[in-house]
């Protein structure tokens, strides 16, 4: 049986993590502003660049070419852009995954003590019942680790194709425009 002084020290350690999850929350939002700041101010910047490029033309075949030019660096830039944003995400996700594996590991250490100490407690000739709920428990707990490391390996490979992706798109912007 928990006592009240169980209980406050877990709602304190819950209450502790919710404090640090929000924190880390703010931080991953606070990121995100900085990179559509700075992503802002270089769009206006090549915006500047660009107009003055375009004023700049001297005939019809420098004007035929300037797409090219002007439009390859803008899929870099976005490339890379969504790549920051995804490392941002992935990085806030990592350190939510972390306080809750953490959270679970917890629980599951308390959950196991209750089963044990209710064992102990248990009255004569109910080893069996005992011993079946320990299994019921570890049973759970291997779905649940199994679970977890497919979610893991899914996040990594969505990563890697998200990488590759973000790359072969970037070559093919390369590869297109020096063909023009």
């Amino acid at each position: 049986m928990l006592t009240a002084d169980q209980i406050l020290a877990a709602n304190k350690a819950n209450i502790e993590t919710l404090f640090g999850l929000t924190g880390k929350a703010f931080e991953g939002v606070e990121k995100l502003v900085e990179l559509n700041l700075a992503t802002s101010k270089a769009l206006l910047a090549d915006s500047a660049q660009q107009t003055q490029v375009v004023l700049g033309v001297k005939d019809a075949q420098e004007l035929l070419t300037l797409p090219t030019a002007l439009l390859q660096p803008l899929g870099e830039k976005t490339a890379s852009y969504g790549r920051e944003v995804y490392d941002i995400a992935a990085a806030t996700s990592a350190e939510f995954g972390k306080a809750f594996e953490a959270q679970f590991a917890e629980a599951q250490k308390k959950f196991l003590d209750v089963v044990d100490s209710t064992a102990q407690n248990a009255p004569a000739g109910s080893e069996t019942a005992v011993a079946l709920m320990k299994s019921a428990v570890a049973a759970a707990n291997n779905v649940l680790e199994t679970a977890q490391k497919s979610a893991k390996q899914a996040a990594a490979l969505a990563e890697s194709n998200f990488k590759a992706a973000t790359a072969s798109t970037v070559e093919a912007g390369k590869a297109a425009s020096k063909k023009r």
